[in-house]
């Protein structure tokens, strides 16, 4: 019999061990102390956390880069990044300064920290996740570094061991006018400046920001922050590849692998799970069979997809029935309307083919029948966008699916057509994110050409905040914020708390 509770090093050559395999050794488990709002992520976390608190950070910080992400997608300028992202940051990654003394900022930065780290896990496997990585949390240091406190972010700076030397009062005199021109600062004014390798600084350069003398590129002090963050990106890109290298050793670890599986694939869109507020809206009336057509309407393209079929052809398949009805069921239609609804549907059939092979998965879907689990569970719950854009693609005759994935780009812009968006532009700009695989980005631009004048309405008068108005990751939640935003003014249309519960 093979005994496998032996140690692979002799106990004799343990003590000799190379100082370079240390890394191997049993880990020192402990907490770590933050003295600073900003981070390197040098140092990886060593203390333990729930395998919960493992998913929830991870899944909360791919909100915010995906957000990132999408504001570089429409092309908004740095300061209406910053002004999106504030909502975004406070809602799913606070981090205050030292200044705040919030009792909560040790906890803050820990998970920071940790979430840092465990998505650098799930997005080293490839080139292109680690090229995407550390492009955005490059974008969410600048904004943190542009944002933080001035004293604590000199702090940090002098903690970092940066190579640049402070260039002295002596050099600052002799090069006065070169500095004043390469600088654009006026002759005299006060200024401080240090001095690098010109590799280092590149981007200035090639900007004439700086000036160059001896192999050393004059840096001002308002330029501080491109050295800083390009030395960001350069360490992270370094760490991202001895990660790529060190993955093959976690496949022993069953627990985080799926974890971190579902995490590269939500990079595409991120999970958002189905809240019962988003069948909650206020001013609407309960949902019934007569009024589906009428609501299609505000259907994202996926359920307007699935109901124009159902109409043409007066039946859906297995997984089009399945996702149409989670979605009704979603908006808030009752079993009993959900099932009136598929019964006038399906026109073409007698009462006993309904009852007998359709009826009961309907109920199913509802938690009305099945195993105790499913009842307690209330049923299946509404798919999200990751969910449709992940499940194996639609064969001959299906019709479920996201129509920005499962569609050719012709067939697409047809079907937006005949959903009465026409713009030209806006068609064109679509083919370009559905061939770049930046589906739900395309999705919320569609919405957001649909609804410019409500969301400039919203926008303008402050009823609604940014994260009211981020990035839709569910296709209930396209069809809740579609009907408020077209009904606004008609009770209370707006998002905050989710809205109020329906009407009966």
């Amino acid at each position: 019999m093979i005994r496998h509770d032996y140690s692979r090093v002799d106990p004799k050559r343990r003590a000799n061990i190379d100082h370079k395999k240390r890394q191997f050794a049993n880990p020192e488990f402990k907490q770590q102390n933050y003295e600073h709002r900003l981070n390197y992520y040098i140092l990886p976390p060593t203390a333990e956390i729930t395998l919960e608190e493992f998913e929830t950070w991870a899944i909360n910080r791919l909100k915010v880069l995906s957000e990132l992400e999408a504001c570089s997608f429409r092309n908004r300028t740095p300061e209406e990044t910053a002004e999106y992202m504030t909502s975004i940051l406070n809602k799913y990654m606070p981090l205050r300064s030292n200044s705040s003394r919030s009792q909560s900022l040790q906890e803050e930065r820990k998970k920071d920290h940790y979430s840092h780290f465990i998505l650098r896990l799930a997005f080293s496997a490839t080139e292109d996740l680690r090229r995407r990585f550390s492009r955005l949390e490059t974008m969410l240091f600048r904004l943190r570094f542009k944002d933080d406190d001035l004293r604590e972010r000199k702090e940090f700076i002098s903690n970092l061991n940066l190579e640049w030397e402070e260039v002295g009062e002596s050099e600052k005199r002799e090069f006065a006018t070169e500095l004043a021109a390469a600088s654009g600062i006026k002759k005299g004014d006060e200024q401080e400046w240090f001095k690098v390798d010109w590799e280092r600084v590149p981007e200035l350069v090639e900007q004439r920001k700086v000036l160059l003398k001896r192999g050393k590129a004059y840096v001002p002090q308002r330029e501080q922050m491109s050295l800083v963050v390009a030395e960001f990106t350069k360490r992270l890109d370094e760490a991202l590849e001895l990660t790529a290298r060190a993955l093959p050793r976690l496949d022993e670890d069953d627990r985080l692998a799926p974890i971190l599986a579902h995490l590269s694939q939500s990079f595409t869109s991120p999970d958002a799970a189905y809240s019962s507020s988003d069948a909650s809206i206020d001013g609407l009336s309960a949902p019934t069979a007569n009024s589906i057509d009428t609501l299609s309407k505000h259907f994202p393209l996926c359920m307007q997809n699935l109901h124009m079929t159902l109409r043409a052809n007066s039946h859906l398949k297995h997984f089009g029935r399945l996702q149409y009805t989670l979605f009704l069921k979603g908006i808030g239609l009752s079993l009993d309307e959900c099932i009136n609804f598929w019964r006038r549907s399906f026109k073409l059939m007698t009462d006993e083919k309904f009852q007998k092979e359709y009826k009961y998965n309907i109920r199913h879907a509802y938690g009305d029948v099945g195993g105790d689990a499913n009842r307690r569970g209330r049923g299946y719950t509404p798919y999200s966008c990751q969910k449709l854009l992940t499940e194996p693609l639609p064969g001959t005759g299906q019709s479920h699916g996201c129509p920005y994935r499962t569609f050719t780009q012709d067939n697409l812009v047809a079907l937006l057509q005949r959903t009465g968006i026409n713009d030209r532009d806006l068609l064109k700009t679509v083919r370009e994110d559905v061939s770049k695989q930046r589906y739900h980005v395309a999705c919320n631009r569609v919405f957001e050409h649909a609804h410019k004048r409500e969301i400039k309405k919203v926008k303008d008068d402050g009823s609604w905040s940014a994260t009211d108005l981020d990035t839709i990751l569910h296709p209930n939640t396209y069809f809740k914020r579609s009907w408020l935003l077209k009904h606004l003014g008609e009770g209370n249309a707006g998002m905050a708390n989710g809205g109020d519960k329906m009407e009966e």
